[in-house]
């Protein structure tokens, strides 16, 4: 299957812009990865966020065919690791639009944001208003932090600072997700499901598995991990050729800071194709949480900073235990272990094995595009084999066309997965 030249050439131009501020404060990432073991476990999170967590609608529009509703709320992760957002993204703020008539029941789906989806009119205009108009179905939108009002003061559009910054939005739209999803059900709406383009569809994934009751889930162009969209650079090109270009100094993704040491990788990707499939299939799941403790404990115990993470870890023997003298190391194997450890972080805290199964898969509609280049699926574990029982459809094109042309297919998913719960769960009790 081919792919989309669209995709590879927008990839290029996002990626070079993500991350410039480094990965983090080390203890800011220590509190994430002590905080992703206990939201991993749906079990352990029942009672993080209290069913009668309040909820306020501050502004209401009237329209032809609905209500728009602005609220907001205070997300529970400033309560739960406290400081850990940034300021302005401490106020959870949404968009609620309602039919104003009903054609069955009254059911709502909330729709999270795709990579540079600020503020709520692409999410309003696309898809909640047709589905007003097609299926009387309600949609609740809501901000991303670090988007739109909920953006930092000193960053630069949609691009995220810090590796760290990542995390914390997914974590945070977890814990949000479920504050809608029992304000919703208090307000008596039924039934409730979640979706997402893109990010917004991997983030929503993630919501789901935390949600303690069946629900309907459509992730639209998203996938199993983030680390193969941020780790991976010509994913679709992997094979022998790629070791030629071993030395290819284009570099799309730089993490860190002082020296500026890449944990990024080359845009004609020769350092990974060497390590192979080692890389890229159980890599992280396997040793990820190991090789952050040793991360955390080296930088702990050595006062380095963390934006010289490959030059402090080959120096102190600790970069997946391996004992490396860095004046022997040269630029490409530094750079093959810098992507191997960022893939490691990055499933250690986003891969969808590493959190709990949704109550009922058979719920899910996965829709995907065959040409896709922007979210890399080669090496990766899919959803079907993480998540049994789902369905996967696919739509012809890449990521981009996708997006914008084939909102109705996304929204036909929507409905038939909202038709199925319905058949299976008619109460709602």
């Amino acid at each position: 299957m081919g792919v989309s030249r669209l995709d590879v050439f927008y990839r290029r131009l996002l990626l070079t812009k993500l991350f410039i501020g480094g990965w983090g404060k080390p203890e800011d990432l220590k509190r994430i990865f002590e905080f992703r073991k206990i939201i991993g476990n749906r079990e352990k999170c029942r009672s993080l966020v209290p069913k009668d967590y309040p909820v306020y609608i501050n502004k209401t529009e009237e329209h032809a065919d609905c209500k728009i509703h602005d609220g907001f709320f205070i997300s529970p992760l400033e309560h739960l690791v406290p400081g850990i957002l940034p300021p302005e993204a401490v106020k959870a703020r949404f968009q609620f639009i309602v039919p104003k008539r009903w054609q069955k029941d009254r059911p709502v789906c909330i729709h999270l944001a795709g990579t540079g989806d600020h503020y709520f009119w692409r999410r309003r205009t696309l898809m909640a208003k047709p589905m007003v108009k097609e299926a009387g179905m309600a949609s609740l939108l809501l901000e991303n932090p670090y988007y739109g009002y909920r953006k930092p003061k000193d960053q630069l559009r949609s691009s995220l600072k810090n590796v760290s910054d990542l995390f914390v939005m997914g974590g945070a739209l977890i814990l949000e997700s479920t504050v809608l999803l029992h304000w919703l059900e208090r307000e008596g709406y039924w039934p409730l499901g979640m979706t997402g383009i893109s990010m917004g569809g991997y983030m929503a994934s993630l919501a789901v598995t935390n949600w303690p009751k069946p629900i309907p889930l459509i992730p639209c162009l998203s996938w199993s991990t983030a680390s193969s969209v941020f780790t991976t650079a010509d994913s679709f090109k992997m094979g022998p050729e790629f070791a030629k270009n071993v030395d290819s100094s284009e570099h799309l993704l730089v993490l860190s800071g002082g020296d500026r040491a890449t944990v990024g990788l080359n845009s004609k990707a020769g350092g990974e194709a060497e390590a192979g499939r080692g890389l890229f299939i159980g890599g992280g799941l396997e040793g990820g949480s190991a090789r952050v403790d040793q991360l955390l404990s080296s930088v702990n115990s050595s006062g380095m900073s963390l934006d010289t993470l490959p030059r402090s870890l080959l120096a102190n023997n600790t970069l997946l235990g391996k004992k490396t003298d860095f004046a022997k190391c040269c630029r490409p194997s530094l750079h093959r272990e810098s992507i191997s450890f960022m893939k490691g972080v990055m499933d250690e805290c986003t891969h969808m094995a590493n959190f709990s199964v949704p109550v009922d898969t058979s719920l899910i509609i996965v829709v995907q595009a065959k040409e896709d280049a922007y979210i890399p699926r080669t090496g990766v574990l899919s959803l079907q084999e993480i998540w049994p029982g789902c369905e996967v459809r696919y739509l012809n094109g890449g990521h981009i066309s996708a997006y914008l042309f084939k909102q109705n297919v996304f929204r036909q998913a929507i409905y038939d997965t909202f038709n199925r719960f319905c058949l299976k769960y008619p109460s709602r009790h």
